[in-house]
């Protein structure tokens, strides 16, 4: 990345400003203006998100924050209520407190004499979730937001129920926020109060995963702040992105369908980082278009911002299966609107370990309505292609994480592996290039052996040599085919028609190759396996797989333009005082038959030089099992955080344990804290759930 220091405006940067919110609590931002803003009132753009300005997000908020003010704009960055410096505790994601927190943000920022009234929001993963929330309540003033990495849909399409099926995520992410909403205010900004606000933060938190596992379906809670419950309610304009090996690759081509305001959606090979910083490359120039995008809504600059296509995407070469990449190969290409008239929704009918080409079975019979309880196969005889599988524990072991963090190399492995516990059906070698762009679907008529059952479905580029990457993958929890507000359970052995939906994706597979389809009854620990084993019958000749296929027409769309070098201004000077720790290890023992993932995320110790700060964060992930013991499952994740300056020391140790058995979630969980080797406080947690279908 190239760093800018002759920007068009002198900027000028204030680390701590008080913001008073409407119940008298004071919230903390770090602001950067244009010099000239004093005199000459400019737009404000607000950053919200409680990852901590002072030191863990100050680094990567240096490059763009004063990038954006030294084109004219007065950012903002604002550490959500309980977490930095800001007063208060944080108790859970996207409440209602912290949507009228943001509006009374937004208000005091029209009000400055440096601020014309003219405001954005932006950011990536939560800050991007809050600007899309906070739009939908059209607060007086807010004209535009930018957002990477999100969702609309919090229960189906975040780190949660994927399909109605709980994620791994869901426990690690209640990890993560479980030591973040526990780190201490910095003594250098808030004074002696530091301690109180920390006890504070301390004598109300919790294991987050508590209150997500209260709600196993889709509910009210997740209902709150789910924008796709009414698009309509969005009425500024969106500049909207994210990457194909991030897990929120599906909700930037919903917003491009839904919304009706002026909008843009960009997707590239990237992961869950802005595309500036994206990783796998190429990252791109997207401040450029960020400051092109604010240019034009909040200061009426005729500069073309909605120009070229709707949706503008980096359409994938294939490439061998790795755990992380460097580049992604591949190209720009664009769709003037979405959907896109040009893209068909190709079914190709499924036969015995086959997938069969798309007029091969001209004159098929109509299937039932897909979620419906079959009695009689329509026009095929009971044992037309019937296949079975009951898969081990051992399949998703290679899944990678449920989003790419590209730290440490987290992205599906080798797929051969997972197809030996797996149904697979393989096309014939592809005689021309194929591209997709969309999102895949799978048709299937099956029965399962439980009343709990799921179904993994993984779409695989494999390479003449027989090397399986995985392109695509969709989760569905059967108790949820027909609703996920009300799961029913499944009768064991009769036939049902469910549509399972895969994650969106841009992949060309090159002549030779084979498409790959999977189907496996579980994916541990990528997702929690159903209460006991199931086995899955499939009726394969009554099945389908759906592409969304984009023509080879050469006909990419004209006003596709390439971006420019990714630009950004001078980082912090940080020291690294002990080295990080990545590490990404399956193991299994043959003679107990036990196996384990284990993570680590070690950022070692950072010293921050212009704050005299030295933190340290290590993460820690273990999944394990026993041969195929479904009630032997189990997910920890424990988190250290340290901060130090001169004779100041505080250090918080907090671990999430989560087992289940056939009928129950059972959650474990403790929180130490230490001042200097003297613990402070403790707590522990131990609480049960039932297992909602589930």
């Amino acid at each position: 990345m190239r760093s800018v220091t002759d920007l068009p405006h002198p900027v000028k940067e204030e680390q701590h400003v008080w913001i008073p919110v409407s119940d008298g609590t004071r919230l903390s931002a770090r602001i950067w203006r244009p010099v000239s803003s004093d005199d000459e009132p400019v737009p404000a753009v607000l950053e919200s998100i409680p990852y901590r300005k002072r030191d863990l997000t100050s680094v990567r908020d240096s490059i763009h924050h004063p990038y954006m003010a030294g084109h004219g704009y007065a950012c903002v960055r604002l550490d959500l209520r309980g977490s930095g410096e800001s007063e208060g505790v944080l108790l859970d994601e996207y409440l209602d407190i912290e949507q009228r927190d943001a509006e009374d943000v937004l208000a005091w920022l029209a009000e400055q004499p440096w601020c014309n009234g003219r405001l954005g929001m932006m950011g990536l993963s939560w800050g991007a979730f809050g600007a899309l929330q906070v739009a939908a309540r059209r607060p007086p003033g807010l004209e535009a937001i930018v957002i990477a990495s999100f969702t609309d849909d919090r229960y189906a399409d975040d780190m949660h129920y994927m399909g109605g099926c709980m994620l791994s995520d869901n426990l690690a992410e209640a990890g993560t926020m479980f030591a973040y909403a526990t780190c201490p205010p910095d003594p250098a900004l808030v004074g002696g109060r530091w301690r109180d606000m920390w006890f504070e933060r301390l004598e109300s938190s919790g294991p987050w995963v508590a209150e997500w596992l209260r709600h196993q379906r889709r509910d009210d809670y997740w209902r709150h702040a789910s924008v796709c419950e009414d698009y309509a309610a969005v009425e500024c304009a969106v500049l909207a992105s994210s990457g194909w090996a991030d897990g929120y690759s599906n909700a930037v081509t919903r917003l491009l369908e839904h919304l009706d305001v002026p909008r843009k959606g960009l997707i590239g090979p990237w992961s869950h980082k802005f595309p500036h910083l994206g990783e796998p490359g190429p990252a791109i120039g997207y401040l450029q278009e960020v400051v092109r995008w604010w240019d034009h809504w909040l200061k009426d600059a005729d500069n073309g911002a909605l120009d070229g296509p709707m949706l503008q995407t980096w359409m994938q070469e294939s490439v061998p299966p790795s755990t992380s990449y460097e580049e992604r190969p591949g190209r720009w290409v664009g769709e003037p609107q979405w959907p896109s008239p040009r893209i068909e929704r190709v079914s190709y009918p499924l036969e015995h370990h086959r997938i069969a080409a798309a007029d091969e079975r001209p004159g098929e019979p109509v299937a039932e309505p897909l979620g419906t309880a079959v009695d009689e196969p329509p026009g095929k005889s009971a044992d037309d292609a019937v296949m079975s599988v009951q898969s081990p524990l051992s399949v998703g072991q290679f899944a990678g994480k449920w989003a790419s963090y590209n730290a440490p190399p987290d992205l599906p492995y080798d797929q051969r592996e997972e197809d030996g516990g797996s149904l697979v059906f393989d096309s014939d070698e592809l005689t021309e290039r194929l591209e997709i762009l969309g999102a895949p679907s799978v048709e299937l008529e099956l029965s399962v052996s439980e009343p709990v059952a799921m179904v993994a479905v993984r779409l695989s580029d494999v390479a003449p040599d027989g090397r399986a990457t995985r392109v695509s993958y969709g989760l569905l929890n059967l108790t949820r085919r027909d609703s996920q507000e009300k799961p029913e359970p499944l009768e064991p052995g009769r036939r049902y028609r469910v549509d399972v939906q895969l994650n969106g994706v841009a992949q060309a597979f090159p002549p030779g190759h084979r498409v790959r389809l999977s189907l496996s009854t579980s994916y541990w620990p990528l997702a929690w396996p159903p209460p006991k084993p199931v086995l899955m019958r499939v009726h394969a000749g009554l099945s389908s797989l759906k592409l969304p296929v984009r023509p080879l027409d050469g006909a990419d769309h004209e006003d596709v333009r390439p971006f420019g070098e990714p630009e950004g201004a001078p980082p912090i000077a940080t020291d690294q005082k002990q080295p990080p720790e990545q590490r990404w290890t399956v193991s299994r023992d043959l003679v107990g038959y036990n196996s384990a993932l284990e993570i680590v995320k070690d950022s070692g110790v950072t010293h921050y030089e212009d704050i005299n700060l030295d933190v340290g964060r290590r993460a820690f992930e273990r999944y394990t099992s026993v041969a195929d013991d479904f009630s032997s499952v189990r997910g920890e994740s424990t988190w250290t955080m340290t901060f130090s300056r001169d004779g100041w020391q505080t250090r918080t140790v907090t671990s999430t344990e989560l087992t289940s058995t056939e009928d129950e979630f059972l959650l474990h969980a403790t929180l130490d804290a230490y001042e200097g080797s003297r613990r402070v406080f403790s707590r522990n947690w131990s609480l049960t759930f039932r297992r909602d279908l589930v």
